[in-house]
């Protein structure tokens, strides 16, 4: 007897699902259906409370570095103008995904446009490239600092910094285009289901017809070609900057410089091992759970952002220090002008009284 398609077996999706998996009319649909994580939606409401907050954080801490570096003009140099860029980066990739996640779990509002959806998928790799590169781009900069600080001034003027930025945003658009030609090329025949919170690369992959190896392997080639040169480079750079450590006369200057690049090296884990993780499993790990794959897809997107303002802004000394000369300015302002009117409310007072007798 012949199977019941997975989009006939979820009842609560057949006003969405086609009614027969072999309709020709049903290539390239005008919607994708969205399940949200599947297994879980009897707690959609619950997990999106954390969602919510993640997101929060990463939006408050992302602009409050980027105002923070605009209003301070100490802090224009090229270490945190990449920071800026990280910011914005991270800005795209939770907003990317977040809003559309949070309508799935309060509003059940499922269906996404074809269009949307695939251009939900683009920027959504493009960014996740360009957060790559800019990983880089900052373990570059403190290899210079720390291992050579008297060029450091010289090597990355303005100039090869904004070179650098422009590089790897280009780098990041151009090199998921032939993925996205590729999605937007197939036949799509099986369903518009995609079991995810989002228009996933591997999600997609699974519902289309025609054959999938040639953007299957360049998946991989970007995977480990691709991020795994920012790898490299990134590794090299923080062994050079653990050499360097480790040679400084003091133990204090040790710890202090330690502590600081222990924290970035912890950051750059929480993006590269969830992402490393989530697209093996998809992959090769056939007998893990539907919903571990959604939720481990969702933290290698949403942790980042929330994670890289507070190590590289609140554990960043400068910038620790001008968020604290703000709000102190601010507290002292407000006080004065309290003050101040209250001095001013007596003296008028008392002229009143004075006039009055």
């Amino acid at each position: 007897m012949q199977e019941t398609p997975f989009c006939l077996r979820v009842g609560y999706l057949l006003p969405y699902s086609m009614s027969n998996s072999n309709t020709t009319d049903f290539t390239n649909p005008s919607t994708f259906i969205l399940l949200g994580i599947p297994g879980l939606e009897a707690a959609h409401v619950w997990i999106s409370i954390p969602f919510c907050a993640i997101d929060v954080i990463a939006f408050l801490g992302n602009f409050t570095i980027l105002f923070i570096v605009k209003m301070e003009p100490s802090l224009h140099v090229p270490m945190y103008y990449f920071l800026c860029m990280l910011a914005v980066t991270d800005l795209v990739l939770s907003t990317s995904i977040l809003p559309k996640t949070l309508s799935i779990f309060w509003f059940n509002s499922r269906e996404i446009d074809f269009r949307a959806c695939l251009t939900q998928m683009y920027f959504l790799y493009c960014f996740l490239v360009m957060e790559s590169g800019f990983f880089m781009a900052m373990a570059l900069d403190r290899y210079v600092a720390i291992c050579h600080p008297l060029r450091h001034s010289t090597t990355l003027r303005n100039s090869v910094v904004a070179n650098i930025g422009l590089a790897v945003v280009l780098h990041g658009g151009i090199i998921i285009l032939p993925s996205f030609l590729l999605v937007s090329q197939w036949p799509y025949c099986r369903t518009n289901i995609i079991p995810h919170t989002h228009c996933e690369h591997m999600a997609l992959m699974k519902l289309a017809c025609g054959d999938i190896h040639v953007t299957s392997y360049y998946g991989l080639f970007v995977l480990f070609f691709v991020i795994g040169v920012d790898v490299f480079f990134i590794t090299v750079s923080y062994i050079q900057i653990l050499r360097a450590i480790f040679s400084l006369p003091t133990k204090d200057a040790r710890l202090k410089t330690f502590r600081t690049c222990g924290s970035h090296l912890c950051a750059i884990l929480v993006f590269y091992i969830p992402n490393l993780f989530s697209s093996l499993t998809y992959r090769f790990g056939h007998n893990v759970p539907l919903y571990f794959h959604v939720l481990i897809g969702n933290v290698y997107l949403l942790m980042p952002p929330m994670i890289n303002p507070i190590i590289y802004g609140v554990r960043t000394k400068q910038i620790r220090d001008r968020l604290l000369r703000l709000i102190t300015h601010k507290g002292t302002t407000f006080f004065s002008c309290c003050s101040g009117s209250q001095t001013t409310f007596r003296a008028d007072l008392g002229g009143k009284l004075v006039l009055g007798q």
